[in-house]
């Protein structure tokens, strides 16, 4: 089948390397386009995987950026109410010491004016005159008490109130980006 094709004074050798010979050169031509072709497809897709990266990392750093400056509000956000509480006990607790001192003063004057009575009748007005005004004092230092709590605890609260809603508008930035 070989020597069919042979040329005549050519050995059989020779005809199959001169064959090749003449298909090499179409091959080599269409190997290179087709790797040319990878190459250029390689490139665009290095290119674009690239800058695919490029903008996820740049998404990635706004957002963790957007994180610590919400992590640095929060924690400012909770010293501030951390030191409003301390002011809040602190106020809480000089009230109650003042009341607690007034009413201990309050009791041994009138237990003093109530040994100092001349008759059980006056004994009995003296005492029940102490009985109300401490009562009435009471009631008015509870109420004081309740304002001044309530107050504590709002601006206890106060800082803290807008972190929810900063941590949702931290997503949604997260988000759209």
């Amino acid at each position: 089948m070989l020597h069919r094709n042979r040329e005549p004074g050519w050995p059989l050798s020779v005809v199959l390397t001169k064959r090749k010979v003449q298909i090499m050169p179409k091959t080599a031509k269409v190997a290179g386009e087709k790797i040319e072709d990878a190459a250029e497809s390689i490139e665009t897709v290095v290119k674009s995987g690239a800058e695919a990266f490029k903008n996820g990392f740049e998404k990635a750093a706004k957002g963790y950026d957007q994180l610590l400056g919400y992590s640095k509000d929060t924690v400012d956000a909770y010293v501030k109410s951390a030191n409003a509480a301390g002011k809040g006990v602190e106020s809480l607790h000089g009230e109650i010491y003042a009341y607690s001192k007034q009413s201990i003063e309050d009791s041994i004057a009138a237990a003093k004016a109530v040994l100092a009575a001349k008759s059980v009748h006056e004994a009995f007005e003296l005492q029940t005159d102490f009985a109300k005004t401490a009562f009435d004092t009471y009631v008015g230092e509870m109420t004081k008490l309740s304002e001044m709590f309530t107050a504590a605890t709002k601006q206890t609260f106060e800082p803290l109130q807008g972190r929810v809603q900063a941590w949702v508008e931290v997503v949604q930035n997260a988000r759209a980006a």
